[in-house]
């Protein structure tokens, strides 16, 4: 089994780090080349960056954000918010980004999926799934940060994305997400049970415990942190160190 993956999200508006509750009522805690570099400093294995405001306004606007944090962060990069063709994987790519997260596009248009996959290789492509909270082991995909409705049931959703080529799942619970009353863990073992590929579970991680129980019980690959890094509840080292505490393998420090 390889070592689970601790990552930093940090979804970006304009030129700030933003955090909110249900992926509403966002807030400015930062700056992302600060942050970045300070989660890079203290262990972290991968970032990742989402444009929270680029679907609804039909563009990418991060790609100097992560072509700077390219330059001296060498962990992998995922970026997300507004991907919508090849000719935008290709830019994220080339601005530095290691993996590209997808979300709106790929309900509106699966095969994108596909294409995606058969260009750049799975490994390349993340889909992002927004789920909501809809009955009984019953979750809503949603699309454009939350904002919209799709009538698509995640469940279904997951197993399609994985046929198409994904190569791993950026699951997010927008009923957790930035509440830190701890994860959906229904949502993800579910979700675990159904595929193979990576899946990364996020959204309302409140403890090193929360993650140590996705890693040991849901048996996720990886889980990406937000609220309990921004406000300096727990550093990535304090979680890598829970983790070792726990039994559970981690990965090499990539030393800056």
């Amino acid at each position: 089994m390889l070592a689970p993956r601790l990552i930093a999200r940090l979804d970006i508006k304009g030129d700030n780090v933003i955090k909110g509750i249900h992926l509403e009522g966002l807030r400015i805690v930062g700056k992302p080349g600060s942050m970045a570099r300070k989660y890079y400093e203290n262990g972290i294995d991968e970032i990742i960056y989402m444009d929270s405001v680029a679907s609804l306004y039909g563009r990418n606007n991060i790609l100097p954000i992560v072509e700077e944090a390219a330059r001296d962060i060498f962990v992998p990069l995922t970026v997300g918010g507004g991907i919508r063709s090849i000719d935008d994987i290709v830019a994220a790519l080339r601005s530095g980004a290691d993996k590209v997260a997808i979300n709106t596009a790929a309900i509106a248009n699966p095969k994108f999926i596909q294409e995606s996959a058969e260009t750049f290789g799975s490994q390349c492509v993340v889909v992002s799934v927004e789920a909501k909270k809809r009955g009984e082991k019953t979750w809503e995909a949603l699309t454009d940060n939350g904002r919209e409705r799709t009538g698509l049931n995640v469940l279904d959703w997951v197993v399609e994305a994985e046929k198409l080529g994904a190569g791993e799942l950026l699951l997010t619970s927008v009923d957790s997400e930035g509440t830190r009353r701890g994860f959906d863990h229904e949502l993800f073992r579910q979700v675990r049970s159904l595929v193979e590929i990576p899946v990364i579970g996020c959204g309302g991680a409140n403890s090193p415990e929360d993650i140590i129980m996705a890693v040991k019980t849901d048996d996720l690959d990886a889980v990406a942190c937000a609220s309990i890094f921004h406000y300096e509840h727990y550093s990535p080292l304090d979680i890598r160190r829970a983790l070792k505490e726990a039994g559970i393998l981690i990965r090499p420090e990539v030393m800056p």
